[in-house]
């Protein structure tokens, strides 16, 4: 399952080359993500009253194109692998069907009392079945 977040690149989002700033995609993968759990039924600011936090542990993006000021592209996100204690989120940014950049985050699943990791699943079952289910099929290794 895929979550599309469109968004308009802004101009203040541009480089001194006019291009998109590298840094700005982990903050469109974060819109992404936000959209995706808001799918599943409930916000990041609930799950965080409910006692989960999901900190990054990881971030990685690799860049095909260059997307320019005003160019309307969207970011898909899925979940690429879920586990007790982790979660590993896959992007793609598109601009007019063409893959423009993709990557990747994974989190934690942490108590936000305590910041210790937890069992997500044991936490907030209804949320992991959800997550689980919605994780998409790896291509089998021939």
């Amino acid at each position: 399952m895929k979550n599309e977040t469109k968004i308009t690149a802004r101009y203040a989002e541009t480089d001194r080359m006019g291009v998109i700033h590298h840094s700005v995609y982990a903050v469109w993968f974060e819109v992404g993500r936000t959209n995706f759990i808001k799918m599943m039924g409930v916000t990041y600011s609930q799950l965080e009253k409910d006692g989960i936090m999901l900190p990054l542990s990881e971030l990685q993006c690799t860049y095909y194109r260059p997307v320019n000021y005003e160019d309307e592209v969207v970011i898909e996100t899925a979940v690429q692998k879920i586990t007790f204690s982790r979660i590993v989120f896959h992007y793609r940014v598109l601009l007019d069907g063409e893959l423009m950049a993709e990557g990747f985050t994974t989190h934690a699943f942490v108590d936000s009392k305590t910041f210790r990791p937890m069992n997500g699943k044991k936490f907030h079952p209804e949320l992991f079945a959800k997550l689980a289910a919605a994780q998409e099929k790896q291509p089998e290794e021939s």
